[in-house]
């Protein structure tokens, strides 16, 4: 009876996610939210902010999720213990991520991108899977390499 809860697995992707650089993901995220709509305004056709906003909330979320267990033997000891745990769950570790994203991506979508409550949340649910596969990739092969040094 080793198994881990929800709860606990909650605890150690909050423990991992601790150590995130946040100001790295928001600049990023900020960035690439900019010349998202800049493009918007460039390009042909009409500059859609909440496609932009949304993209840039994704790109924070995976500059976060990935820049906190990158370096799994940095920081206390618990924050070291639940990144490897993350890179040896890398499926249950992105589960976080993703909801994280859905959760910031569901306003933006129902405010500025005027849609209703149920296409809003199922834009968010798209954009939250989406997050949580590519986490879950960047992870597994994040572990591989881990493997193959040590």
């Amino acid at each position: 009876m080793n198994e881990l809860t929800r709860r606990d697995e909650m605890s150690l992707a909050g423990a991992a996610l601790r150590g995130a650089p946040w100001k790295t993901a928001a600049v990023s995220g900020g960035a690439v939210a900019g010349v998202g709509f800049l493009m918007g305004m460039i390009l042909p056709g009409p500059a859609d902010l909440a496609w932009a906003l949304c993209l840039g909330i994704r790109v924070f979320t995976l500059v976060a999720a990935i820049g906190a267990i990158a370096k799994p033997d940095h920081g206390d000891r618990v924050t070291q213990q639940a990144r490897r745990w993350s890179l040896h769950h890398p499926w249950r570790f992105a589960l976080y991520p993703g909801i994280g994203s859905a959760v910031l991506m569901y306003p933006v979508q129902l405010v500025v991108g005027r849609e209703g409550v149920f296409g809003a949340a199922w834009d968010a649910l798209w954009g939250g899977a989406l997050v949580y596969l590519i986490t879950a990739v960047l992870a597994l092969s994040m572990r591989r390499r881990a493997q193959d040094r040590g």
